[in-house]
């Protein structure tokens, strides 16, 4: 599932590219807005909240989507077309101009949220979201005071929860606990919570900003080495030799997603 790193990177390339154009043609291939028209509007720009995408147009209007498990925008040049195979997986096309030349065409392949809005009304769909640890100057004191109301929750749950802290997903909620050397399950109230959180913070400006540093934990990128345990089951821990463990997913269950852990360096608090 793409991160908030992965989505952020997103953002800035919809931005680069088609900020300033001006939509020629829109086609929405969902039901919802199979009759909408963009055509005309310029394009105000796109930016990155947590795991959503928000696009916006001159007269107030606002493109969200979200990626989800794996949705995709792709921006083709001028005169450039998609390859066939991928055509039955549009959601969206957007062909713009640039002045009087023809501009890029973005194309939303495979994506599971696609909502059309005012942009006075974007609170409606990410107004539910904790403090995003991309922005420019984080919102630290608020993501601990969301994580600390529920002491007793696990503190890799916690972390998920989009509205504790908005861009952290699986991969980097894994990492996270094994570089804070925290068992997954232990209590949010029993961790200390501001030193996760700007840890985090680090770890995703890092894979942004970074030339071939995106989602590489260990600061190895060879295959195999990029990650200290998400998708490492049964391969020994690069630090003690612990044989990686994973637990499953559990479908519809937010307490329960697939968690990878080394025994040794995140060892589970002593019973009391």
């Amino acid at each position: 599932m793409p991160e908030g790193d992965s989505v952020l990177k997103v953002a800035r390339t919809l931005d680069a590219r088609l900020r300033g154009a001006v939509v020629r043609r829109s086609d929405f291939r969902v039901p919802q807005h199979a009759t909408a028209d963009l055509s005309g509007l310029a394009v105000l720009g796109t930016e990155a909240r947590g795991k959503h995408l928000l696009t916006r147009f001159a007269g107030g209007t606002t493109l969200h989507t979200h990626l989800r498990m794996d949705g995709e925008w792709t921006v083709l040049a001028p005169g450039k077309q998609l390859p066939r195979r991928v055509v039955p997986d549009v959601r969206i096309l957007l062909s713009t101009t640039v002045g009087e030349a023809p501009g890029p065409t973005a194309a939303a392949l495979r994506m599971p949220v696609v909502e059309l809005l005012p942009t006075a009304q974007e609170h409606s769909v990410v107004g539910h979201l904790g403090p995003d640890l991309l922005d420019p100057h984080p919102h630290v004191d608020g993501a601990v005071a969301r994580l600390a109301a529920q002491p007793d929750r696990g503190i890799a749950a916690a972390l998920l929860d989009q509205r504790n802290l908005a861009g952290l997903g699986n991969l980097w909620v894994n990492e996270l606990c094994f570089l804070r050397g925290l068992d997954p399950w232990r209590p949010a109230g029993s961790v200390d919570l501001r030193r996760a959180v700007e840890l985090a913070v680090r770890m995703l400006r890092h894979s942004v900003d970074t030339p071939r540093a995106h989602q590489v934990t260990t600061g190895d990128t060879r295959p195999g080495r990029q990650h200290w345990v998400s998708g490492r089951a049964g391969q020994p821990c690069l630090r003690c030799g612990t044989t990686i463990q994973v637990v499953a997913e559990v479908p519809g269950d937010a307490e329960r997603r697939r968690t990878w852990w080394c025994p040794r360096c995140q060892p589970p608090l002593p019973a009391s």
